[in-house]
């Protein structure tokens, strides 16, 4: 696990800057199986399970990090995948929120 876990998504206003390159980089080693996207405006990463059954369970908790953490991501389900997607929108692209909640996500499954 990574320190990323054990943090808490902080508000970001508009105005405040998206991550650079080399910041959004050095966060992604701490978030294993996240890409970030060829324009580098959001991480996603696709999860891959045995049946719907536990897609729809790892979905449900998915949700319950995203409620409490108030950061909520774009979420694409299938019946043995998630693809799940972030970007800080009020931002215009990646903050460090983004890696708080893929670190929790992949916390979910022991990732």
């Amino acid at each position: 696990m990574t320190e990323l876990v054990s943090k808490t998504c902080k508000p970001c206003e508009g105005g405040t800057k998206p991550l650079t390159p080399q910041a959004a980089q050095a966060l992604l080693q701490q978030t294993p199986g996240w890409e970030i996207s060829e324009g580098g405006g959001e991480i996603a990463r696709t999860y891959e399970f045995k049946n719907y059954y536990q897609t729809m369970a790892f979905v449900n908790a998915l949700a319950w990090v995203a409620h409490r953490e108030d950061h909520h991501p774009d979420i694409e389900v299938g019946y043995k995948r998630c693809r799940v997607r972030y970007s800080t929108h009020a931002i215009g692209g990646l903050s460090e929120n983004d890696f708080i909640c893929a670190a929790k996500f992949n916390a979910l499954i022991g990732a």
